[in-house]
């Protein structure tokens, strides 16, 4: 099963930002546990850096991104992905458009990020990262 991983969840675990980053991490270790292939795009790295930069500063951030990139399969984000994302005019937020995008091409099952109401247009599987749990991991029926 490939899994999109969305910026957001990227930013909580390398920020270590409280509550979700219980759940960010959790997603994250527990599918790489089970031999899921986790999936971004540079896009997402980029964001993630932006903010772990102003928290950490430049060395550390880097070395967080370093480290996380080793799990993940880069997916593209290039001129297709751009072209679709600008043409489809039920996507309002361009950037969403092009995750979206890259997570399909990708051959993404699902797509997990804490701001599920921006993929409204999804024809795959959008959840939170506690959302993921709960219909993924084994005890994940007991998470509040």
């Amino acid at each position: 099963m490939k899994i999109f991983i969305d910026a957001n969840i990227l930013v909580a675990v390398v920020n270590k930002e409280y509550p979700l980053y219980t759940y960010a991490a959790r997603v994250l270790s527990w599918a790489t546990a089970q031999r899921y292939q986790l999936v971004t795009t540079s896009v997402c790295f980029a964001i993630t850096f932006y903010f772990a930069e102003k928290k950490h500063g430049n060395k550390i951030a880097k070395e967080r991104i370093a480290l996380l990139a080793n799990h993940f399969i880069i997916a593209d984000c290039g001129s297709e992905e751009v072209q679709q994302a600008a043409a489809d005019k039920s996507i309002n937020d361009f950037e969403d458009g092009l995750q979206y995008f890259a997570a399909v091409r990708a051959g993404c099952s699902c797509i997990v990020t804490e701001n599920v109401s921006d993929f409204y247009f999804s024809t795959i599987e959008v959840l939170t990262a506690i959302g993921f749990l709960k219909s993924y991991y084994p005890m994940g029926k007991r998470l509040k």
